[in-house]
């Protein structure tokens, strides 16, 4: 069937169409290209603002009860500085992820001292030889890591591990301690006795200790024949009365 005048016409007019309405798409985007790009920046910004937010990557946590209990439950790792070694452990200046730009605009701590905070080695019950050694490898302002194992009150309870310097690899400070014999194993706090953590985690902490008593390190060590024979008769009663019948001579 032969085609109409008008149907002709009206085919190229519909034809000329369809690449006008590309060509003005992209003569638009070729003439406003730096606000097109201006656009996709702000919106991936904007994405970064929800998620750093919403996940609170670059939060400075300046007090204990400011951490979220979703990083105590999934045993988060957080970056710190040492701020000072104490009786029971240290106090730990939190350093959040830095992002440029982003980092000083959501800060909650802005122009604000944050306060560090008080953490205690996970299992661990330090001796004073322990807390000497501690003030030895783990220097002031010294970068460290904390996993986070349980909360009490104002205290965290952590694993601390430490990089010395030309050293790829990280120690884990609550393990050490032990194996030097410089601490000894106790029960690991906020944290059920029956679940699969309380026991991996004892596992790995008593392997340590055990490492130490059979060095005889530190806590563990053994006297010598002659202080054992010199301790047992200091201790021997005769020996005793014989001591105070001489001095009255």
């Amino acid at each position: 069937m032969p085609e109409l005048p008008g149907e002709r016409e009206t085919e190229k007019r519909d034809r000329g169409n369809t690449p006008n309405i590309v060509s003005l798409t992209s003569q638009f985007a070729d003439d406003n290209l730096t606000f097109v790009r201006n656009i996709s920046t702000g919106l991936a910004i904007a994405g970064v603002i929800i998620i750093a937010r919403s996940i609170k990557l670059i939060t400075k946590f300046g007090a204990v009860s400011e951490i979220p209990a979703r990083f105590i439950e999934g045993n988060v790792s957080l970056r710190g500085r040492v701020h000072t070694i104490t009786e029971k452990g240290l106090e730990v200046e939190h350093v959040p992820i830095h992002l440029p730009v982003l980092s000083p605009l959501l800060s909650k701590h802005k122009g604000v001292c944050a306060s560090p905070l008080a953490v205690q080695l996970a299992g661990v019950e330090l001796t004073p030889e322990g807390r000497l050694w501690l003030e030895k490898q783990l220097a002031p302002a010294q970068i460290i890591w904390l996993q986070l194992i349980s909360r009490e009150e104002s205290i965290l309870h952590c694993l601390v591990s430490h990089s010395k310097l030309g050293v790829m690899w990280s120690k884990c400070v609550n393990e050490e301690v032990l194996r030097l014999g410089l601490a000894r194993t106790a029960p690991i706090y906020g944290v059920p006795p029956d679940s699969h953590l309380y026991w991996r985690l004892h596992k790995r902490l008593l392997k340590a200790q055990v490492k130490a008593e059979k060095k005889g390190r530190g806590l563990w060590k053994e006297d010598s024949l002659w202080e054992r024979t010199s301790k047992a008769v200091r201790d021997n009663t005769l020996f005793g009365l014989m001591k105070r019948l001489f001095k009255r001579t």
